[in-house]
């Protein structure tokens, strides 16, 4: 019992860049800058959606959903990052470290699985728009949300349970910014073969095969749009499912380099710079790319905040 309690760290260290002090003033300002946008963004996102009555569709509710899931997933490794970077010891506690994973996994896993379901919203309300009411109901909305939401946890609960049980022997320098699976594997004093199968195999079902179903729906998506005649009909389709398919670029191509490519010592900074894009600045960046896209969230914002100022006087 004495040695697997000695095996197990009290805090651990997280290093970043702390090899390259020069950089933590810049990475400072940036990591700030990033969470107020993300904060301001996807809450507004998520007022907006509840407030306007022309938005309660499956489209935004699946909307707010992401916005929801976009502001805990930052807010689970940002303010911790920020304070290591402003301060000398640079240490997040045990516990603070697992709840950290056990988050960032589960809510990064929902977010896979949300955006698919968000893809066949698209390819229900383009090709098949006559029955799109009657198959996209509130209850089936509801219960793609719950799958995505309680997948996300289940993952996270089996994932995080694996890599916690891995023995570190005393090793408690983490080589990034915030505890995350990869990282913390490689803490580990014996073989993680098996652990990074099960890695893999698991990114193959959360990220693969959702990106997969994501491609093939928008394969459909796009010859559905073509036979639309009207110009401006086409205009407004390929602009709503051109956010979408942002987000997921940006989302997936990241989130895949950082999970399924083969381990290599000689690539670990290229690493932290990947995972701190989808973790920090993909969630920045989606309430961006769907309001300056969406004519209808500029205009619902456009009247909320005329009902604000009508209040006000």
């Amino acid at each position: 019992m004495n040695q697997v309690n000695e095996s197990i760290p009290q805090e651990f260290i997280l290093l970043g860049f702390s090899d390259r002090p020069w950089l933590e003033l810049p990475l400072f300002v940036v990591f700030l800058v990033s969470y107020i946008l993300t904060i301001f963004g996807n809450l507004t996102i998520i007022l907006v959606s509840y407030l306007d009555p022309k938005l309660h569709t499956p489209m935004y509710f699946f909307l707010t959903n992401l916005s929801l899931l976009d502001l805990c997933y930052t807010t689970s490794t940002v303010p911790q990052m920020l304070v290591n970077i402003c301060s000398t010891r640079k240490v997040i506690s045990y516990g603070g470290c697992v709840a950290q994973l056990f988050i960032f996994l589960a809510l990064g896993s929902t977010e896979c699985l949300l955006l698919a379901v968000m893809s066949f919203d698209r390819f229900v309300a383009i090709c098949r728009p006559l029955y799109y009411s009657v198959i996209m109901h509130q209850r089936l909305c509801l219960q793609l949300a719950a799958a995505s939401w309680l997948s996300g946890f289940g993952n996270s609960v089996l994932q995080s349970t694996w890599t916690l049980q891995m023995p570190l022997c005393g090793h408690r320098e983490v080589d990034h910014f915030f505890c995350e699976v990869p990282a913390l594997l490689k803490l580990s004093c014996v073989d993680t073969t098996a652990n990074e199968a099960e890695l893999f195999f698991i990114s193959v079902l959360f990220l693969l095969i959702p990106v997969t179903f994501i491609l093939i729906s928008y394969g459909f998506i796009v010859q559905a749009v073509l036979r639309i005649q009207s110009a401006k009909g086409r205009r407004k389709a390929f602009g709503t499912c051109g956010s979408h398919l942002i987000v997921v670029s940006l989302f997936y191509g990241t989130a895949i380099y950082m999970y399924l490519q083969p381990p290599s010592p000689n690539s670990k900074d290229r690493g932290k710079m990947v995972s701190l894009f989808y973790g920090i600045i993909t969630p920045m960046l989606n309430p961006l790319i769907y309001t300056l896209r969406n004519k209808d969230v500029k205009g619902a914002f456009r009247r909320l905040i005329l009902r604000i100022f009508l209040i006000k006087k």
